[in-house]
């Protein structure tokens, strides 16, 4: 044996312990259609606008903010999360409009939409991790079993970090007859964890799938993938656009603001409601996440450049993974909302919702706030234009 088959027999050795929930890396037919892929270059896929995707800035001093001990309480609740408490009974009769949305926590939603179901990001793990006993713990509970939520029409994936792609749901749901929307690269790890390829649509940027008469369609992101130290960006990372008979939703998945989001908005849109990532975010990696700031500018470009249909807030409340406060994300979007005039939905974990009717708006997560800073506030000057301004520390919600 030569050095270089005994170096190839070591690695593959490696890859056959890697732990399942690493996944696996795409190969054959699928690595040929990456390597097709006009989104695939120089070995990787690359993003529609350039993005650091690790952290910038120094090491230490990311360790410092986030290890700080004070830091490290205003990132959690200080109390327990409101759960709404009779969601399956909420689910047990249609949308009276034909739309519906239920945010189950961070980024999964179900959609019902003219009839369908649509789960978006699916996450029932108790941590966002390759580890049972390291790793993201999950700060409330889900609001129902996954076995409760009852046939689903569609799961949707939009990348594979484990906060979006969790391989216990993922089994689970590989059991049940629904199908499978993701993005080109991430069906590989859905086949080793029990999903047959006959139930995936693997789709590159915009392509489009057609499921139960329903559009899923890949749009851009800017974010990065991977599950593991060795990441080779063989998995590529999308938003969604869903279009039924009567209406037409976006989910974000994870992002940081690119100005494509106008040309989704005007291949796809306007949208009834758009489910935007607005927590996670740091000037350690400003570019492959939005602040909420940034999630109002991304909602307001895809629905034509003014307010439009109902902004849904997502990616934030559930696991703790970046260093602004835990209710930060919230209050923020609330604040950018008023300013912009734009309709958004604050639902408490496991609320159901409809677009066209009443929207839950009541800032529940207060009542587990410790205080928080309002760096956002824009002070109105004399003839009340907003004035840029920073600083402020205030309990949570007071303006």
């Amino acid at each position: 044996m030569t050095g270089a088959d005994h170096l190839l027999s070591l690695r593959t050795k490696l890859r056959s312990m890697r732990s399942e929930s690493f996944g696996a890396d795409p190969a054959g037919a699928r690595m040929e259609r990456i390597r097709r892929s006009p989104n695939f270059e120089d070995g990787v896929f690359q993003n529609p606008v350039g993005a650091r995707t690790r952290p910038s800035g120094s090491t230490l001093e990311f360790a410092k903010v986030y290890f700080h001990k004070e830091q490290r309480a205003r990132r959690a609740p200080k109390g327990t999360v409101p759960v709404h408490g009779t969601t399956l009974a909420d689910l047990a009769a249609p949308p009276a409009s034909g739309l519906r949305l239920t945010w189950m926590g961070h980024s999964s939603v179900l959609a019902e939409i003219d009839g369908r179901r649509v789960l978006f990001d699916p996450v029932w793990g108790e941590r966002c991790s390759p580890f049972p006993f390291a790793g993201p713990k999950r700060l409330h509970p889900v609001p129902l079993p996954l076995a409760a939520l009852g046939p689903v029409d569609v799961v949707v994936i939009s990348h594979d970090h484990y906060d979006h792609l969790d391989m216990p749901t993922i089994r689970a749901l590989a059991g049940t007859d629904t199908v499978f929307a993701v993005p080109l690269g991430v069906g590989a790890h859905l086949e080793r964890w029990g999903v047959s390829p006959d139930r995936m649509h693997e789709l590159d940027w915009n392509e489009t799938a057609r499921v139960a008469g329903i559009s899923l369609t890949a749009t851009p992101a800017r974010h990065f993938c991977g599950r593991g130290l060795r990441n080779q960006q063989h998995t590529l990372w999308a938003s969604w656009a869903v279009t039924g008979p009567e209406h037409r939703i976006y989910h974000s998945g994870d992002t940081g603001y690119f100005p494509g989001f106008r040309d989704i908005g005007t291949e796809h849109g306007p949208f009834d409601a758009a489910m935007i990532q607005i927590g996670a975010y740091s000037e350690y990696w400003p570019d492959i996440h939005m602040t909420p700031a940034e999630g109002m500018r991304a909602h307001l470009d895809l629905q034509g450049g003014k307010p439009h249909g109902v902004l849904l807030p997502i990616h934030w409340g559930t696991f703790n993974l970046a260093p602004h406060a835990w209710a930060e994300p919230g209050e923020w979007t609330r604040y950018e909302a008023e300013e912009a005039g734009q309709a958004v939905a604050l639902p408490r974990p496991g609320e159901p919702f409809e677009p066209a009717a009443t929207l839950p708006t009541e800032p529940w997560w207060r009542e587990a706030s410790r205080p928080i800073a309002h760096p956002w506030r824009r002070p109105r000057g004399a003839e009340g234009v907003a004035e840029t301004s920073r600083g402020d520390m205030d309990l949570a919600g007071e303006r």
